[in-house]
């Protein structure tokens, strides 16, 4: 078997001495080189049986040589190498036709893999080179750490595909731009991006909503209205909240994506959708499996390629770029431009940020609206942090949390049933564990006057007074 010959193209020396002390132990030919002069003079002459290749070279940038190289001998494999680990570098590799990219510090074993990989596989596919500038001002996503790292490097393989893909994370953790930026820098970027929030749509409207309805449909149909599969056609679909969707709904969803038509609701012609579908939840749809809360067939049609994007707290090292980012975007048009010190960054990064990154986006706004400094020091960041913790223990959505926290404590009480522990008092408990606190703060609420409180449960006042006894509610006037 022939010694495979690799080209390194690196700035860094002491990076290029250990990589090509590594490959070289592997048994592997190594030329390397510190210029892209070098490099491309070799590649040019048929030399080499893959490329490792920097971004940022003395005397250029890799990526305007990728596409000739990629034109010239297009089965190299070309792995890039960047410090510059940006959203927009791993994009801009996957677009130049790179097989994989690598930001700085890399681990030599995975450098190791990679090449072998690498090496197996025919690459017979050329890919087109679009311009796309690394301006941060248009930034889909921002942040350098190794937790979104991992998330870039999935989404640049994912842009030429139109696989369906599964975003989870936490609320405000930047899931819509994922599924942004999926189809921007994708091979549906000229067809329309539709999104719609299942969370935010009455649950006998979403049905309607997605697939269109025809006139007279249902009381208050009074047109014929098209559904977001229907807009989205050519383009792709964001399901956001898809734990939210009712059961009914979850059963024509998926006889959609198995079969890749409809019908609208009250209609009976077919209509063939062609759409690709990015799919979006806070909540653990495997839990929700298996309490039969969610379909487990359409689990996995939309688990096709699950991403998960980390919380702000696992990735506190981005909070400096992400501060900076929404500070440009707040002060396009100003005069004088707002700063954060250093050290109030640094008390930023001590906090936990349970809204994730949009709680940071409005802190950031909040602080450019409200405060005259042209210096935001560390007082005004402890002042308005202190406003976030003792918001926290009351900002939550009821729609979605509150039901979320009785699914798990419901979960609960069947496991205890399955051993026997709770047998025949499930309801009852779960009922007493809401309505108690219920009467008793909107008793309490009314000063202790029983007839306003009835009126406001839509109780009558001798049930009221029952539940009153039961749940042993004290009434304070």
């Amino acid at each position: 078997m022939s010694v495979k010959t690799i080209i390194l193209a690196e700035d860094d020396g002491a990076i290029r001495m250990v990589l090509t002390q590594v490959l070289t132990r592997a048994g592997y030919e190594v030329r390397p080189t510190g210029n892209l002069a070098t490099m491309w003079n070799w590649v040019s002459r048929g030399e080499g049986d893959l490329l490792i290749s920097d971004v940022n070279m003395p005397d250029g940038n890799a990526f305007e040589v990728m596409p000739k190289i990629k034109a010239m001998r297009p089965n190299l494999p070309i792995i890039v190498l960047s410090a510059q680990n940006t959203f927009m570098t791993a994009i801009r590799a996957s677009e130049a036709g790179a097989y994989e990219y690598l930001p700085k510090p890399f681990d030599n074993d995975e450098v190791l893999a990679i090449v072998a990989r690498a090496l197996a596989e025919v690459k017979t596919t050329s890919s087109e080179q679009d311009n796309f500038s690394d301006d941060a001002e248009n930034m889909p996503m921002v942040g350098r750490s190794n937790a979104m790292q991992e998330v870039y490097r999935i989404l640049a393989r994912l842009m030429q595909t139109d696989l369906t893909v599964l975003v989870t994370g936490e609320s405000g953790t930047g899931k819509e731009l994922v599924a942004k930026a999926l189809h921007d820098f994708g091979k549906r970027k000229k067809g329309p991006f539709v999104a719609i929030n299942m969370a935010a749509i009455p649950k006998d409207l979403i049905e309607a909503e997605l697939f269109g309805h025809e006139k007279g449909a249902f009381t208050g149909a009074t047109n014929r209205s098209m559904g977001r599969f229907e807009q989205a056609d050519g383009g792709t679909l964001f399901l956001d909240e898809i734990g939210d969707m009712p059961m009914e709904a979850q059963t024509r969803l998926l006889r959609v994506l198995q079969e890749g038509e409809f019908t609208m609701v009250g209609g009976r012609t077919t209509i063939k959708t062609d759409v690709r579908i990015v799919a979006a939840t806070h909540r653990d749809l495997t839990q929700m499996v298996s309490q039969g809360l969610f379909r487990e067939d359409l689990y996995y049609r939309l688990n096709v390629v699950p991403l998960r994007l980390p919380a702000l707290r696992e990735r506190k090292e981005d909070i400096a770029d992400l501060v900076e980012h929404f500070l440009r975007l707040e002060q396009k048009d100003a005069k004088i431009k707002k700063k954060i010190s250093t050290k109030a960054i640094d008390l930023l990064s001590q906090y936990d940020w349970p809204g994730n990154v949009r709680e940071l986006e409005n802190l950031v706004m909040r602080l450019v609206a409200l405060h005259a400094d042209e210096v935001i020091s560390t007082q005004i960041i402890s002042y308005e942090l202190s406003l976030s913790k003792k918001s926290e223990a009351i900002n939550f959505t009821p729609s979605s949390d509150l039901q979320a926290a009785l699914e798990v404590y419901i979960s609960k009480l069947l496991r205890q049933h399955n051993n026997d522990e709770v047998n025949g008092e499930i309801y009852q408990t779960v009922i007493n564990k809401i309505e108690a606190p219920l009467i008793s703060m909107t008793i309490n609420e009314f000063a202790g006057n029983q007839i306003k409180a009835a009126s406001a449960l839509g109780l009558n006042r001798n049930t009221l007074r029952k539940k009153i006894r039961t749940h042993n509610i004290e009434i304070i006037k």
